[in-house]
């Protein structure tokens, strides 16, 4: 199936895309509420704890190999996946939603790099350009002190930096998703994910804290609003070209920069925004020309569903 069907206003395949970047903006909502109680590595363990049934319950179902073929890659790929889902949530903790998940954004930038270094896949003058915006609007965002001076945005910097180490993570995972698709299936690379993050979590078990009362719910909500997401983003790239579901997909930094503002009090001033502006500008344009993963894949496993994309919808 190459192009949408239309129902009415809008085509099908972006109809799910909008959603689904609706319920990752509402996931970011409620991984914001639930850090202000609980540790971030307790939501990432519920994250997984939600994850983890329906993707073997998917595994099962497709009638595949549970284990896969290469494990050692796919346990890398959770690793890093955890690794990066960590920095993210713990940024927006830490930062505003809205700056949180444009640098989460910047990972096609980064994937881009990695690709070069560790698949040999050229990197053009584009690609560098492209790069060199979306830094100018990193820079527009943080303004670090000692080059805005007056205007400097008293930035918190560890925040600022979980959100882009987190990018970097999360395109170090989308590599290993696609080193590891040319032997697994994606529904066995996706099982893996929560199957490696729930024990990764171990180490901070001891510093977990009893959810009270309707932190329940948002640890409920932060899992079911992803899984939500991913099926919508899955249905929306089988029906819409990857480039297209990009751009769609930015829709979700105004979805949280709403939220931002109604929930939390969480007003991007002219510097942010125009930094937002480059950062996008910058990673469309790697992204319309390049095989790169689509916002809302900020958890890294929808980078598995997207290589099966093409498969028809049933």
């Amino acid at each position: 199936m190459t192009g949408s069907r239309t129902h009415g206003f809008l085509p099908a395949g972006v109809r799910y895309i909008l959603a689904s970047t609706l319920f990752f903006s509402l996931m970011s909502v409620m991984v914001k509420l639930a850090g202000r109680g609980l540790p971030v590595q307790e939501i990432v363990f519920a994250r997984g704890v939600v994850s983890l049934p329906l993707a073997y319950w998917l595994v099962r179902r497709a009638g595949v190999p549970m284990w896969g073929n290469r494990r050692w890659i796919m346990v890398l790929r959770g690793l890093i996946g955890f690794a990066a889902m960590s920095c993210f949530y713990f940024a927006l903790t830490r930062i505003p939603i809205a700056e949180a998940t444009v640098l989460h954004f910047t990972s096609p930038l980064w994937t881009a790099l990695l690709a070069a270094l560790l698949l040999h896949e050229r990197v053009t003058p584009r690609i560098l350009a492209s790069i060199a915006v979306s830094f100018v609007g990193v820079l527009l965002i943080t303004r670090p002190g000692f080059l805005f001076g007056g205007a400097a945005a008293g930035t918190d910097l560890l925040g600022v930096g979980a959100a882009l180490l987190g990018a970097m993570l999360a395109a170090g995972a989308y590599v290993t998703v696609r080193e590891a698709s040319k032997t697994e299936h994606p529904l066995v690379i996706v099982f893996y994910f929560p199957l490696v993050m729930i024990p990764a979590t171990a180490p901070f078990w001891p510093s977990f804290q009893l959810p009270q009362g309707w932190e329940w719910l948002v640890l409920l909500g932060v899992g079911v609003s992803t899984q939500i997401g991913q099926v919508f983003l899955t249905r929306g790239l089988s029906l819409e070209p990857a480039a297209r579901a990009m751009t769609i997909g930015y829709s979700q930094i105004v979805l949280v920069a709403i939220w931002g503002m109604l929930f939390f009090g969480e007003f991007l001033d002219i510097w942010s925004a125009a930094g937002s502006l480059l950062v996008i500008a910058g990673t469309l344009a790697v992204a319309i020309t390049r095989r790169t993963p689509v916002p809302g894949a900020a958890h890294t496993e929808s980078a598995a569903r997207a290589e099966a994309a093409e498969a028809p919808v049933t």
